[in-house]
């Protein structure tokens, strides 16, 4: 069976992890702090603060910008829930815009009807390795006085005209297993505002400035050493991995029939945390199928829109109509792309994919 992901653990992430258990220091500690250090040189920003996880970065992220009780976030429903659910972690509530069809990502020319005298923030998701419109986004917070949180958890190292995500705002990312790198579990938050850094690390750590001392409410969101230490190892790699997957990817868009490849606007680059296609005239689960029999994994990211997840309609009342994003989730099938594929494993994917849509 060809996986949808295959995490890359080589020597160096075995021996890193080896030696933090030698040293002594298994908690946070001398890793976190390098790892900080490179992920913010990768970023192009001048502070990056580790966490425990991807959600707790876009947690802390907000509460760090004052996102509070009664307040508004714009985002996208078109994502993993965790985006929307941090938002209500705070006591804010997320406000979702409908999605540019052609991206996946938040339709920037929506944004502004959805600004309410209780909006703060906007949450662009930097869905599947490609970065939002980030130009007129920045434009319309600019206007408003909103703080940007960059949703960048499937994004790392992902372009946007001359800089990278995680550098337009206060970024958030993940460091999951399946990501384009890992650290086994963990996250990181990017920002070029000291005053940001520092109440982030006050935040993550129960809002304490010194040992003992606690100033406001926090929070145990902290990143381990051992964690550290295969992020860092991760990180070297990044650069290969990223190419890796742009190479799968352009393989599979020059030879799949069928279904609509990935679009990627002028000017970004794609790091592709998924290869996402659309099937249309309602094929998608049959190929799925088709797929899965012979030999291909393939996963739909995501079946159903946040604002329909029965939580948020039950627990909260959401009854938005979002026509592009419930089309989306008709549509969407993502298929391997992961470093750890073959030449022969691209090769069956493309076959399995051309004979269904040949014979259907």
């Amino acid at each position: 069976m060809i996986h949808m992901a295959k995490p890359q653990i080589g020597e160096e992430e075995k021996q890193a992890v080896m030696e933090v258990l030698d040293s002594g220091i298994i908690a946070q500690g001398p890793r976190v702090k390098a790892f900080e250090e490179g992920f913010a040189e990768m970023c192009g920003t001048k502070f990056a603060v580790a966490t425990s996880s991807g959600t707790t970065a876009l947690h802390v992220a907000l509460l760090a910008h004052g996102i509070g009780t009664g307040d508004e976030v714009i985002t996208s429903a078109f994502t993993f829930i965790a985006s929307a659910n941090s938002i209500l972690f705070t006591g804010a509530r997320p406000v979702f815009v409908d999605i540019d069809p052609k991206t996946f990502n938040l339709n920037p020319d929506l944004i502004e009807a959805a600004i309410t005298p209780k909006t703060k923030a906007i949450m662009p998701v930097h869905l599947y390795g490609l970065a939002c419109d980030m130009d007129p986004i920045l434009r319309v917070a600019e206007k408003h006085n909103l703080a940007i949180i960059e949703d960048a958890c499937q994004s790392h190292g992902a372009g946007y005209k001359n800089g990278k995500v995680g550098s337009f705002g206060t970024g958030a990312f993940s460091l999951y297993p399946t990501k384009n790198m890992t650290s086994g579990e963990g996250g990181m938050i990017t920002t070029n505002d000291p005053v940001i850094d520092e109440k982030c690390r006050v935040i993550r750590q129960h809002g304490m400035r010194r040992r003992y001392y606690h100033d406001e409410l926090g929070y145990n969101f902290r990143m381990t050493d051992i964690h550290a230490a295969i992020g860092l190892a991760q990180l070297k790699k990044l650069g290969k991995f990223n190419a890796q997957r742009q190479a799968n990817a352009k393989m599979l868009s020059e030879n799949l029939k069928g279904v609509a490849v990935p679009y990627i606007p002028e000017g970004l680059t794609h790091v592709f945390h998924q290869y996402t296609v659309l099937v249309p005239n309602g094929k998608r689960d049959a190929l799925r199928t088709y797929l899965q029999e012979h030999g291909v994994s393939s996963e739909v990211y995501y079946p159903v829109p946040i604002h329909q997840q029965s939580f948020y309609v039950s627990e909260y009342g959401y009854k938005d109509v979002l026509p592009e994003t419930e089309h989306a989730t008709l549509e969407v099938l993502s298929l391997p792309v992961h470093v750890g594929l073959s030449a022969s494993d691209l090769e069956t994917i493309v076959a399995a994919v051309n004979e269904f849509t040949a014979s259907n």
